[in-house]
Parts: structure tokens; sequence; C-alpha cells
């Protein structure tokens, strides 16, 4: 929203959710949500908006333990188990994905559940390849299904 071009509707639409801010002030409550820089990009298209959001509440990132937690909760939910060497593989990643530090790319959840998706995929695309298998291996995501890049 507000990021310009030919066919941006994005000033017209902050000004009406601006107007209407201040003829329903006390009907309802808006919440934004998203990126700090990109937030105060947006909060800075009108002069009206930034007075208009009195509370801001900053999210630090989670840390690599709570995106384990996240990743072991989508697995379950699929009725998947990582093997040690996969939850070390993505222990590692995460790891070195947070001292990196890619503030404005790197999504956290979103991230995690990338990896898992991909890695659910890339699971299917093995047993795939084999002439047989058994419970383990259709539950198991292991080390080499893990897909950290694209």
């Amino acid at each position: 929203m507000g990021r310009g071009g030919e066919k941006d509707f994005g000033k017209e639409a902050i000004d009406t959710l601006v107007k209407h801010m201040e003829d329903k002030q006390h009907e309802f409550i808006l919440i934004l949500a998203g990126y700090v820089r990109e937030m105060d990009h947006f909060l800075s298209l009108n002069p009206g908006l930034h007075s208009r959001f009195p509370l801001v509440f900053h999210f630090k990132d989670y840390s690599v333990n709570q995106l384990m937690e996240i990743a072991d909760r989508m697995v379950e939910e699929k009725d998947y188990k990582l093997s040690k060497e996969a939850e070390r593989k993505i222990i590692e990643h995460l790891t070195e994905m947070k001292g990196i530090h890619y503030s404005s790319t790197f999504s956290n959840g979103r991230y995690v559940r990338n990896i898992i998706e991909k890695s659910i995929r890339a699971q299917a695309m093995r047993l795939l390849m084999l002439d047989h298998y058994d419970r383990d291996d259709l539950m198991y995501l292991r080390s080499s299904d893990i897909v950290l890049k694209d």
C-alpha cells in the first residue's frame, strides 16, 4: 500500500483510512503489523497517520529454541518426526541464519514453515526412489530430506 506507481491506489486508500479513523475514532480499533522499516515508511506517507497510532510494539525475533518448537509442532501436526540428524541440521542452519541476521528477509516462523514443507516434499521424492519402505521411512524426515535452499 502506498508504494507508488501508475495504478497505485495507496494514497487514496491511506487518505480514506485517515478520514475513517477520525470520523469513527471511538467505534473501532485498527491494528497495523509489519516489518519495522516498512511500517515506518507507511506511517510517513501521510502526516496524520503517525499521530493516530500512539502505541507501537516491537516483537523480538524468535530464538533458535523457539523456532525449533515451531518446527517440531509443524512436523507433529503432519504426523511426521524429525530424525536427530535432521533436527541438528535445522538447528545449525537457524543458528547460522540468526547470526547473519537477515532482518528484512529472515522471516522466522514462515521461514521454518517453508523448510518443513520443502523437506516433506523432498522426503516424498526420496521414497519414490525406494523399492521398499517401512513405517519409519514414512514417518521420519531424515537429514538428507531437509531442504535449506531453494
